[in-house]
């Protein structure tokens, strides 16, 4: 990209600008010579404050929406002003525009519009971002494929995910999460997307839109954007769950199932835990079965397993490449579930990132799957379930009962989920409710022993990657000591 396509996204015009745009960014410490920093408003603190900071690094130009101190008038330019053969100042340049996020997504859009990736674009309730991951392994098994950055899946990071694109990128992986309606059809608007995946619907965001019909129809917005099957259109749905399913009826696009039942078109059988070795079961499609050993913890990651592959499939990939795909994934990149030495030779299961009533009962699952000594889950309360918040802790806490040894709680809507598993036949006296992470920490700290597993999750807000962090520090030390 260089300055003269920033400048004719939001004009219309094309002007003698041949500056370099290295990188498009929202943080002035990101800033570096040849950058576009976008001034964007925050609830902490607004971007406008940092325009000169992120001049002092380098930065060419900056998409503002007011005056800033940096912007002088001679420096300026006013997109809504702007006519065809207006000379440009001088960088740094201050492009003023009527709304910044505004701004940034036109840009992408416009960058987007110049190459023709394949785009394959994620939502759901639970799973979007391990799906990402796992899709983005198998297609890279044959083609050049950009990818969504960590959890940039909305109106700000899409935008910038997009804007990475350039000639050699053969496919696209895109994460769309959303918290309204028409929020991932606007996502599409900027994305064009040929192939969606629908992972699920569950009570995520509850609270703010208010039933599961409205997270239903906010989801389905990724299918009715598709192209039409004679267009390419494909919509990858998850035939076992019964809101996905019948998105099938929204869309124009060719529709390809994936599930546990032998009704989808891709299925899968023989679903075995291997443990922190991964997950063994069988593909089956059409006259082909795969028997396959992925290295994603948990049954429930087969759901994850199925949707990379339901990808290649429909995208041409042959078995050979897919299952390279699924066994390349990177430690690293499985991100929502990862294991951790924990003090006096205990282990940590760190599924810290967020939490929800399925995503939590699947984690204890794992930890029921797993041999120790001692299991113990450490749970923090589950936000924006709205009317679901107490019958989404009490399905937690009953099955809480049936896996762990020790259960403790943070937070006071963990009350439901503390009542439950007392009802489903978990002593009190395996029952610890905690006000505090460091006091989580502390108690840990002094009663982990040598095979004892400790499964820590709770929704962001939570900060329950604190407890991680303070345990791994001391397992590490304990491990060299």
């Amino acid at each position: 990209m260089i300055l003269a396509d920033v400048i004719e996204s939001l004009t219309g015009y094309r002007v003698d600008a041949p500056q370099p745009i290295s990188v498009v960014v929202i943080d002035s410490r990101a800033a570096k010579p040849g950058s576009l920093f976008v001034a964007l408003p925050g609830e902490q603190t607004d971007g406008h404050n940092f325009v000169a900071a992120a001049f002092q690094q380098g930065a060419v130009a900056a998409l503002v929406h007011q005056a800033v101190d940096a912007c002088r008038p001679e420096q300026t330019v006013v997109v809504g002003q702007f006519a065809a053969g207006q000379p440009l100042p001088p960088s740094p340049l201050c492009l003023q525009v009527n709304d910044t996020l505004s701004g940034l997504q036109q840009v992408a859009a416009f960058w987007r519009s110049k190459f023709s990736p394949k785009v394959i674009a994620i939502t759901g309730s639970v799973g979007k971002s391990t799906t990402k991951e796992l899709v983005w392994s198998v297609l890279s098994a044959r083609y050049h494929t950009l990818k969504s950055a960590g959890n940039q899946n909305n109106e700000i990071g899409l935008p910038l995910t997009l804007l990475k694109l350039d000639a050699s990128y053969e496919r696209a992986v895109l994460e769309m999460g959303m918290y309204d309606l028409s929020e991932i059809a606007s996502l599409c608007t900027l994305a064009r997307p040929h192939i969606g995946v629908v992972t699920n619907v569950g009570p995520v965001h509850l609270e703010r839109l208010g039933t599961m019909e409205r997270i239903t129809q906010a989801k389905s917005e990724l299918v009715q954007a598709l192209p039409s099957a004679n267009e390419g259109g494909v919509a990858v749905l998850n035939y076992d769950d019964p809101r996905v399913r019948p998105m099938a009826d929204l869309t124009s696009a060719r529709v390809f199932t994936y599930g546990l039942s032998e009704e989808a078109d891709l299925w899968a059988s023989e679903v075995e835990s291997a443990g922190m070795e991964g997950i063994r079961f069988a593909f089956h499609y059409q006259d082909d079965t795969i028997h396959a050993r992925v290295p994603l913890l948990g049954r429930h990651s087969v759901h994850t397993a199925l949707r990379a592959a339901a990808v290649g499939l429909v995208d041409g990939l042959a078995w050979e490449e897919i299952m390279t795909g699924l066994q390349s994934l990177p430690r690293s990149a499985q991100l929502r579930l990862v294991s951790a030495a924990g003090p006096n030779q205990s282990t940590l299961l760190d599924d810290t990132y967020n939490a929800n009533p399925a995503s939590t009962i699947a984690a204890l699952n794992l930890l029921d799957d797993l041999a120790a000594t001692r299991k113990i889950a450490v749970l923090g309360e589950m936000m924006e379930l709205g009317s679901f918040e107490e019958e989404g802790h009490r399905k937690v806490g009953c099955r809480a009962a049936d896996v762990v040894d020790l259960l403790i709680t943070i937070g006071p809507r963990t009350r439901f989920l503390v009542d439950e598993a007392r009802s489903c036949g978990l002593a009190s006296s395996k029952i610890l409710e905690l006000d505090t992470n460091q006091l989580a920490v502390d108690y840990l700290n002094q009663t982990l022993e040598p095979g004892n597993i400790v499964l820590i999750k709770g929704s962001l807000s939570r900060r329950m990657g604190e407890i991680v962090s303070a345990l791994a520090i001391q397992g590490e030390a304990v491990q060299k000591e």
